[in-house]
């Protein structure tokens, strides 16, 4: 199964490192992010990715030129401009009629993946989003017999869980991606939300993001990874 990582978007709220990198390939205790979330896949035996890039595409095509980690690893530079759902409307022709794995270039978990498909394969959704409990400064998003029922982005709910991420997709959520402007967190989930075809697997282990020079640091304190 191919995992997909979004890492195309611009980084401005970690603008002291994002200027002349982008926010996937900031060090963390000495190695990119972006090693980190890979390594967390190939633990679990999936090893097949592809990084969907835009901002400094080649920074990231150069970082992984005559590296391979024992993966296969195949970078899309998906636009400079384009939104989250747009990076992975980008990706159909290589994904393919295939379900498949997609997540953050910027956030970290332990959660368990094999579990995760599990669930998704559970169930008849078109998407499953890993469910986690961060600081409220993040959306929110209302569970109910684990089927999302309300996807909110950065919103006020009283629920406790938001989308953390490392998502499944069957190949209908391309249905749900227009164009190159689509963002995956607004029209697309929030309709698979209404049809019922959104379902949540929640995870109350370690999950953190990073947006800012705090939570670098906080990540680098952690002895999570």
């Amino acid at each position: 199964m191919k995992v997909v990582i979004l890492a195309g978007g611009k980084g401005t709220r970690l603008a002291e490192y994002t200027k002349k990198i982008p926010k996937p390939m900031v060090k963390i205790k000495g190695k990119p992010l972006i090693i980190y979330i890979m390594k967390h896949y190939a633990k679990y035996g999936f090893k097949d990715f592809i990084i969907a890039s835009g901002y400094k595409h080649n920074y990231i095509k150069n970082f992984f030129i005559n590296k391979s980690f024992g993966w296969k690893i195949k970078i899309v530079n998906t636009g400079i401009n384009s939104m989250t759902g747009g990076r992975i409307r980008r990706l159909k022709n290589i994904l393919k009629n295939q379900k498949f794995f997609l997540t953050y270039g910027d956030g970290l978990s332990n959660v368990n993946l094999s579990k995760l498909l599990k669930f998704h394969n559970s169930t008849k959704s078109y998407a499953t989003l890993t469910a986690v409990r961060p600081p409220a400064r993040f959306g929110a998003i209302k569970i109910v017999d684990n089927k999302v029922q309300v996807f909110r982005e950065k919103s006020n709910l009283d629920v406790g869980w938001i989308n953390g991420g490392f998502f499944i997709f069957e190949p209908k959520i391309f249905n749900y991606l227009q164009s190159d402007q689509t963002i995956l967190e607004k029209t697309p989930l929030t309709k698979l939300g209404k049809q019922k075809k959104l379902n949540a697997f929640k995870h109350t282990g370690f999950w953190y993001c990073m947006d800012t020079i705090r939570d670098k640091e906080i990540i680098e304190k952690s002895k999570k990874i």
